[in-house]
């Protein structure tokens, strides 16, 4: 029969081109060798000769992962069940050895292998990694091509399914963003991008970003993050897409079908798909106070409102209901916190994960969601010793051992553990599920995610070629296309609030005048001190390609203040120290703030380290580390006299204006852009369209009377001029914007 293939040889692979069908790559030196069969050629993992139905090519990717689930090992399927820990490339953080020396020290490439990473692809077989930092594109694609060798070289063969968290934002340095050494394209983050209110923007969004990731290797999204914001002091407010319901379902939708969709593909999946790991199941966002369950203090979410229902619907008519052909997100992430009081048919206050009425009997039968369920990062692992530590997250399963907490997961339906890169505690769970239910059940237990998990990995097309072109990538990772694109998406995100007196757009060439900032040491989200510390604002270096720059406010013709949202902390380990319980108010006003309207008790408590169930906070006092950004207003205001004064928010959190407003005759928000682009707006080269996505609090007392479940339940700003600061409300330099978007994302 004629050979319908050809074969060249690439940078450290070769590449097989079949004619009318799949593409492979196989590593120079590798021990897979190719199989012929009707004239074409297929991967030899198994080293017989004969063509095994996993690696054929022209099978469904489901008919490939039940042949393979059903001949991998345990031990291999517990490889597949582990999610590594963050890795930097090169390690020269978070550890990482070569040849047992440090990075600095070693005198290899950036894109080498750590001795830890051979050891967990090798011994352990895990075979998903999750990417933070990358040096460059070009140790990305060396990096990702030597993984992928050493997969293919060990057990079957199964190739690494990089991952990474959301790492295209512009100005976001949360610890949990990707570290992004490459040019990536930079665009406006999740509550930016529903500034917008425009699905077809995170469609297009989808659609670039996945480009991006396949260039470096990344075939899985730890992403979007579809919680409704209904709780205004969660830490991770700004990186979902708001608390209106129908606008978030709208989001989910075009953000998993842009990442997940290859055009031209009869089931919508392949070479340009990106899996999406949508979190965090079944919502995160009602958190009790605004406290964060990254940390003990912040371990419970509550629903004085009864409406858990609503925060599922994301999910169910978002991710689960997607309108192109992948049909639903491929992966799903319940999040640290306990759900409280919300299983009613075992009646057990555990942390998400480890809760089988939530996974088993919600998500799996009442839902019908048949992908793979990850844990959150380190949800399996020991807690600190103390609310604050930054360590293990097992809420209500303290008293488990590592290995308990494994079968306890997998007991309620788990498929990943996100965090783990060691196959002994998943090991011992499973002859736990041996003892528990006998050796048969316990097996088809573990293949059933084994089927799951390795679907997603022939989805993508990486069992045919995971390699990268390095010129290829190159030319698609920050590319000037995709460049241009993500800066408009930041420009649309700018939301105006208030413009006095027509002040803006600002003549460039002007005087103008931008004071430093000044933060107080507060708990940075690895709960060390950050210390007090001067911030020169990234603005002030822009500015100087837009107006004169001058060093004091006599000078100037106007003063623009470039600030932050009010940063504060929900629990006070001095205080706990002192004899009192720790907790204190998230406060979202500059000014020091009082708790005298506050839930007293609590609704949700206890836990190991307490020796009290209440964690209210009624009378007690908080202020932000970043007062001093209203002083700098405040200031400007006396000292430019009738001259503007001219505010740009960056928003994390929605704010208590009524300190802040009447000093200020322009106020701008951005929720992590680029300084350019707040620039481009100030002086009119871009007009500015965003509108609020969010509630701005009319108060803090309004904030405390909130429902955490309940969306849009607050009294917002008034302003001077009589506009209220409520979602869906922007102006552009006529007036109040009043356009389509706005009718047709309503308040409910």
């Amino acid at each position: 029969m004629d050979c319908k293939w050809k074969k060249t040889e690439q940078d450290g692979f070769f590449l097989i081109e079949n004619e009318g069908g799949q593409t492979l790559g196989i590593a120079v030196g590798s021990r897979v060798g190719i199989l012929t069969e009707d004239g074409f050629a297929f991967k030899d993992f198994l080293g017989t000769g004969e063509l095994a139905p996993y690696e054929d090519w022209r099978l469904s990717y489901e008919e490939r992962a039940k042949d393979l689930s059903k001949r991998i090992s345990i031990e291999d399927i517990a490889g597949l069940m582990l999610y590594s820990a963050h890795q930097m490339v090169p390690a020269a953080v978070f550890g990482g050895t070569y040849g047992g020396k440090k990075y600095e020290e070693s005198g290899v490439e950036p894109w080498e292998l750590t001795d830890q990473q051979k050891k967990f692809i090798v011994e352990d077989k895990v075979r998903h990694v999750l990417i933070m930092g990358l040096e460059s594109t070009e140790t990305a694609v060396r990096w990702n091509n030597k993984m992928q060798a050493l997969a293919e070289n060990s057990g079957f063969g199964i190739p690494v399914n990089n991952s990474s968290d959301p790492r295209h934002g512009a100005g976001s340095t949360a610890e949990y963003m990707g570290v992004t050494g490459e040019t990536i394209s930079k665009w406006a983050n999740g509550i930016g991008l529903s500034a917008a209110f425009d699905p077809a923007l995170v469609r297009e969004f989808g659609e670039i970003a996945s480009a991006e990731y396949r260039a470096l290797g990344i075939t899985t999204a730890l992403s979007p993050q579809i919680d409704l914001a209904t709780e205004p002091r969660w830490m991770r407010f700004a990186d979902t897409f708001g608390e209106h319901t129908q606008m978030t379902i709208d989001m989910t939708k075009a953000y998993c079908d842009g990442f997940q969709t290859t055009k031209d593909s009869g089931n919508g999946w392949g070479k340009d798909s990106v899996n999406t790991m949508v979190k965090h199941f079944p919502g995160g966002g009602p958190c009790e106070g605004g406290r964060d369950a990254h940390y003990a203090y912040g371990k419970y979410a509550v629903y004085p409102g009864g409406n858990d229902k609503e925060h599922l619907r994301p999910f169910t008519e978002g991710a689960f209901s997607l309108n192109e052909k992948t049909g639903k997100a491929s992966a799903v992430m319940p999040y640290y916190t306990i759900s409280y009081g919300l299983d009613q048919k075992y009646g057990e206050n555990v942390g998400n994960s480890f809760s089988r009425y939530l996974i088993h009997d919600l998500l799996r039968e009442e839902l019908g969601y048949d992908g793979v369920v990850c844990t959150d990062w380190g949800v399996t692992h020991p807690i600190g010793e103390a609310e604050e530590s930054f360590a293990g997250k097992c809420w209500g399963v303290e008293n488990l051992t590592e290995a308990q907490r494994h079968c306890k997961a997998l007991e309620a339906g788990v498929d990943q553990f996100g965090g783990n890169n060691d196959a002994a505690p998943v090991l011992e769970a499973y002859q736990m599920l041996c003892e528990k239910y006998g050796r048969e059940a316990a097996e088809a237990r573990f293949r059933r995610s084994a089927y799951r998990l390795l679907l997603n990995i022939f989805r993508t097309g990486l069992f045919e070629n995971p390699y990268l072109n390095l010129e290829e990538s190159l030319h698609t990772v920050g590319c000037p296309v995709f460049m241009e694109k993500g800066y408009q998406s930041q420009l649309k995100s700018v939301t105006m609030l208030k413009n006095k007196k027509h002040v803006l757009p600002l003549k460039e060439g002007i005087k103008v005048y931008i004071p430093d900032r000044f933060i107080k040491s507060h708990m940075s989200f690895m709960s060390t001190p950050t210390g007090d510390r001067t911030v020169v604002p990234a603005g002030k270096k822009a500015a100087s390609e837009y107006f004169e720059v001058v060093d004091t406010p006599e000078e100037a013709d106007a003063a623009l203040c470039f600030i932050e949202s009010p940063i504060s902390c929900g629990y006070d380990p001095k205080e706990r120290k002192a004899g009192a319980n720790g907790y204190v108010p998230v406060t979202l006003q500059y000014r020091p703030y009082q708790a005298v309207g506050a839930r007293q008790p609590s609704m949700a408590g206890g836990d190991p380290l307490e020796e009290f169930t209440d964690r209210g906070y009624r009378g007690k006092w908080n202020r932000a580390a970043n007062e001093s950004d209203l002083d700098l207003v405040e200031e400007m205001r006396r000292r430019m006299g009738e001259k503007p004064v001219v505010t740009i928010i960056a928003l994390k959190n929605p704010t208590v204006m009524s300190e802040l407003e009447p000093c200020t005759d322009a106020l701008l928000v951005e929720y992590g852009v680029s300084p350019q682009a707040v620039l481009d707006v100030i002086t009119g080269r871009f007009a500015p369209e965003g509108l609020l996505p969010i509630q701005m609090p009319a108060d803090m007392e309004t904030v405390e009377k909130q429902k955490e479940d309940v969306a849009f339940d607050m009294e917002c700003y008034q302003d001077e001029e009589g506009h209220v600061y409520d979602f869906g409300f922007g102006m552009n330099f006529d007036g109040v914007i009043a356009d389509e978007r706005v009718s047709r994302y309503r308040k409910a």
